[in-house]
């Protein structure tokens, strides 16, 4: 079977991994990774994209057939950028492009990463499952037949942001926001460090703040995992993300909250799993995105 190359791109706050990637197998050959710095603006980001591009494109052993990018931002139905939370991409024509390298795909990383799962990981054996990523922040979409669900406008993906309200009997109003209690950068501001490894490196080595806070975090997350299961029904849950490996109490309390809170006796049971594909899920998925799109619907 003729393989076709792929370039897969990776947008984060934090970082910029790029790989080529070849189709069928789904093998990421090469990879490279940069800083993103974010605090430059939109358009430099953008430049450092289409010097990977670039770079990528000439390490090939043949032609590149397509472009995959997946960015921790908004993104509609036509790959338009529409929020700039992290980067400031809104309004820039990224799309546009990449497509003069080759032709491109912008997609949300969430749903990159999804597909990815879907297609070479853990989701291989599901028709529908969920597919959480736990990081920086805390983001999920739904699979169905291999296929994340963008929603109407491509937004389906917020997990986290919007504050639960609750006003009691007394009139005593409490407000959370979910990534402001569990994500990856609030668990390491809870303990009073810079990074949420140290937190469970503490919590290994016995410390009970750390061991409280990865708890209640753990807890947290399964509770709005359990409602997406209330609400979506899926065959399984999939977790991924920089927090999606991880294990001791942290991952004890997310399924035992995500068990704890599904309603039907039945979907109670699901299978919980960790993602396979790791730091290269974003890679191998927006890859995918853009060999789907260009390659095998046009075969």
């Amino acid at each position: 079977m003729d393989q076709r190359f792929s370039i897969g791109i990776d947008v984060g706050g934090t970082k910029i991994a790029a790989g080529i990637v070849t189709f069928p197998s789904g093998e990421l050959l090469e990879k490279r990774v940069r800083p993103t710095h974010p605090e430059r603006g939109g358009p430099a980001v953008l430049d450092d994209v289409l010097a990977l591009a670039r770079e990528l494109g000439r390490a090939a052993q043949q032609p590149i057939a397509c472009i995959g990018l997946g960015v921790c931002e908004l993104v509609d139905l036509c790959g338009n950028v529409t929020s700039g939370f992290t980067v400031a991409w809104q309004g820039l024509p990224v799309q546009a492009a990449l497509s003069e390298i080759a032709p491109a795909v912008v997609e949300s990383d969430v749903r990159a990463h999804a597909r990815g799962e879907a297609r070479f990981g853990a989701g291989r054996n599901y028709r529908d499952f969920v597919f959480v990523t736990l990081g920086t922040g805390i983001s999920a979409c739904l699979v169905h037949d291999g296929v994340p669900y963008p929603g109407a406008r491509g937004n389906a993906l917020v997990l986290a942001t919007a504050p639960l309200t609750l006003v009691d009997e007394t009139g005593r109003r409490t407000q959370q926001v979910l990534e402001e209690f569990a994500s990856g950068p609030a668990i390491a501001r809870r303990f009073g460090v810079d990074r949420a490894e140290a937190v469970f490196e503490a919590a290994q080595a016995g410390d009970p703040r750390a061991v409280t806070i990865l708890h209640t975090a753990g807890q947290a997350i399964g509770n709005s995992i359990a409602f997406l299961c209330n609400v979506l029904d899926p065959e399984a849950v999939v977790i991924g993300g920089g927090l999606g490996g991880a294990g001791g109490v942290f991952w004890d309390a997310l399924v035992a909250a995500t068990r704890e809170h599904i309603w039907s006796d039945e979907t109670r049971a699901l299978p919980i799993v960790r993602a396979m594909l790791g730091n290269d899920a974003g890679v191998i998925g927006a890859a995918a995105t853009a060999h789907e799109r260009f390659t095998e619907t046009q075969a």
